[in-house]
């Protein structure tokens, strides 16, 4: 895969291929990181002809400072936090629950307004393949695994297109798999590694997920 990718879809076709040895796996279900991890997802559910579905994740950010990740929530009541991060920023206990209590609203809306009354995935007994558009710090995909372990997933396997090498190899010691498709040098952002890295938006997330849920529930 050539560096920069055109974009999220492009990215997960790319990324759908190296998935081959888990197509028409029954116990597969894919789960994207939304927003962005949604249209990368969505080629990977349909080439490994698995489900796809959600892992909502909210990071936690600094107050002042939050592109920087003190910690992350995740869908089944999971929080982890970056005691590295704390260490070197003091943050009051108040400070976290405050900036913790406006991203599980926020996760709360995304919830709601992706799934609507759809029930949540089954996760237990599964392999879970959990897909985003790339891992820079790792907090929320750090989440997001410890969410589907709790859920007694019985694997957890990690799909990104791309990400720095030390996070990568350190996931690879936490998840039971991972498929990273390119590690390069001087990584400061995901967004650099992308020819068109714009917000992916709440409808277009409903759209790809409605696709997806409508031929599977016709399957």
């Amino acid at each position: 895969m050539e560096l920069p990718i055109k974009d999220r879809t492009t990215a997960g076709e790319h990324l759908a291929k190296a998935f081959g040895r888990y197509r028409d796996d029954g116990d597969v279900l894919v789960l994207a990181l939304p927003r962005g991890g949604v249209p990368v997802a969505a080629p990977v559910a349909r080439h490994l002809k698995a489900p796809l579905d959600l892992m909502v994740v909210r990071k936690l950010g600094f107050p002042g400072h939050e592109e920087f990740a003190m910690g992350a929530i995740a869908s089944g009541g999971v929080r982890i936090m970056n005691d590295d991060a704390l260490r070197r920023i003091p943050v009051s206990d108040d400070q976290i629950e405050r900036v913790a209590d406006k991203e599980q609203a926020e996760l709360e809306r995304r919830e709601t307004t992706y799934r609507g009354d759809r029930p949540l995935p089954e996760i237990e007994g599964r392999t879970v393949v959990l897909v985003d558009d790339g891992i820079a710090t790792g907090a929320t995909m750090r989440a997001a695994m410890q969410a589907c372990r709790k859920q007694g997933a019985k694997r957890v396997v990690v799909g990104v297109p791309v990400g720095p090498k030390e996070t990568i190899d350190r996931f690879s010691r936490e998840a039971d798999e991972v498929i990273c498709l390119s590690t390069p040098e001087n990584f400061s952002s995901i967004g650099q590694w992308y020819q068109s890295f714009g917000q992916t938006s709440d409808d277009e997330v409903r759209s790809l997920l409605n696709d997806a849920w409508e031929n599977e529930d016709s399957g």
